[in-house]
């Protein structure tokens, strides 16, 4: 299966939504459940000038989503903060690493972001590997960061810093 990473467009709107209505999806970031099409129709038509948008696309359906915000304070315009999410019957394929890549080199080699930021729920091993291996490093623990399931959940704080 060949997995084509590419820029977000409006009419993705009803894949991405469905990425994050996936149980694995919304628990594993700060979604809620059962979330609107046309929240996600709203967010991908108008994306802020700051605000970057990738999918992960196999066999014309979106498999993936990662977005990275840039920080708007002029002293932190090097720092940008990331989210993804990647369908739960595609993970461990390398989806989650092809489209890391893609938005670090966009980050780093395009819009000289130095320091990628992300926050990650302790629990999340596969996540937080994955992070490792392309650089990122624990930076401290939120405590209660997230309500989720019915209870606070921890969170680390990561953060890639290139030279």
């Amino acid at each position: 299966m060949e997995v084509t990473i590419r820029h977000t467009e409006p009419n993705d709107f009803i894949g991405v939504q469905a990425l994050y209505a996936q149980p694995g999806a919304y628990s594993g970031t700060l979604q809620l459940p059962y979330p609107a099409q046309q929240m996600w129709e709203q967010r991908l038509k108008g994306p802020d000038a700051d605000s970057y948008n990738l999918v992960a696309e196999a066999n014309g359906i979106i498999v993936g989503q990662i977005g990275m915000d840039l920080m708007g304070s002029p002293r932190r315009r090097h720092v940008g903060n990331i989210g993804m999410a990647v369908c739960s019957n595609q993970q461990n394929r390398g989806i989650g690493a092809k489209m890391l890549a893609a938005m670090i080199d966009l980050a780093n080699n395009w819009l000289a972001v130095t320091r990628i930021e992300l926050e990650v729920y302790t629990d999340n091993e596969a996540a937080i590997a994955l992070y490792e291996k392309s650089g990122f490093v624990k930076e401290g623990t939120a405590k209660n960061y997230a309500f989720r399931d019915g209870r606070y959940v921890d969170a680390y704080l990561m953060a890639r810093v290139s030279p």
